[in-house]
């Protein structure tokens, strides 16, 4: 497990793009694993294992945050009564908030259009697809902000 541990954090901050929460999530990966290890069966691949794991925990991480997002959005004072400067930082974080609930595909391609300014030939080259893909990423990550932005999604 240990010769492993490269690519999970590899892995882990492609998923998290934050080297913090990547290296909390490899250690719930392998906190896991541990837990489970007489569900691996030793003539298979333990990378496969290992990454399916951590894929799954990030998903359920994800999920959670989502639930506590709205929990905590329910809670939150009536817009008329946050000041300018908080008004603007919220904005800012519920579009945070809403480029999270994205898929990892269609965030890493917003991102990589949207907000460095890449071609989607050159979005496409760094992805490893070809450029209709990268184009439909980039529309359906669109479409839903804009749901999630007016409330429908």
């Amino acid at each position: 497990m240990s010769a492993l541990l490269p690519d999970l954090r590899g892995f882990a901050r492609f998923l998290t793009r934050d080297a913090s929460a990547a290296d909390d999530l490899v250690q719930d990966t392998l906190v896991r694993a541990l837990a489970a290890q007489a569900q691996f069966q030793p003539d298979t691949n333990l990378k496969a294992w290992l990454f399916t794991i951590q894929r799954n925990a990030f998903y359920e991480l994800a999920r959670r945050r989502q639930r506590e997002s709205r929990v905590m959005s329910a809670r939150m004072p009536p817009p008329d009564s946050v000041a300018p400067a908080a008004s603007h930082r919220a904005e800012v974080a519920d579009l945070q908030r809403m480029l999270f609930m994205l898929p990892p595909l269609l965030r890493e391609a917003l991102v990589l259009v949207g907000a460095q300014e890449l071609s989607h030939e050159e979005a496409a080259a760094i992805c490893g697809v070809p450029v209709g893909t990268m184009k439909a990423r980039v529309s359906r990550a669109r479409s839903q902000l804009a749901r999630a932005a007016s409330g429908e999604g």
